[in-house]
């Protein structure tokens, strides 16, 4: 078992959520249980599967959960793309946003790849 606070793609992936919650709270009422509801929970998710990931017996299910976290950022991904497209979230924002994604899908891809080559 491994302590999930201690990998730095937890990190980014925690911090990433934070800064999702601030920048959907801006978003209008009406999306209040449609994509501000999608966005968090897939941002959510991903830490969220780290962490159950970390606390699961053995590396064969540790890397299956960092694949279902990559799922997740995947869909984060599209989440905030709709969003950039919709208006709802800045151009600033999404960039910044959409590159912490993408780090942490590599980050979750290279851990994997390490996992699989340990065996």
């Amino acid at each position: 078992m491994r302590d999930f606070k201690e990998l730095k793609v937890w990190q980014k992936s925690h911090r990433l959520t934070l800064t999702v919650y601030k920048a959907t709270a801006t978003f209008p009422r009406e999306e209040m249980y449609g994509l501000t509801s999608q966005i968090r929970r897939s941002s959510v998710s991903v830490a969220a599967n780290i962490a159950e990931g970390c606390g699961r017996n053995g590396e064969t299910e540790l890397a299956r959960f960092f694949q279902i976290a990559i799922g997740s950022a995947s869909e984060l991904e599209y989440h905030l793309l709709l969003s950039h497209d919709l208006e709802l979230l800045q151009p600033p924002d999404y960039v910044q946003l959409a590159d912490e994604v993408s780090e942490i899908k590599r980050m979750l891809t290279s851990f994997i790849q390490k996992l699989k080559a340990d065996r």
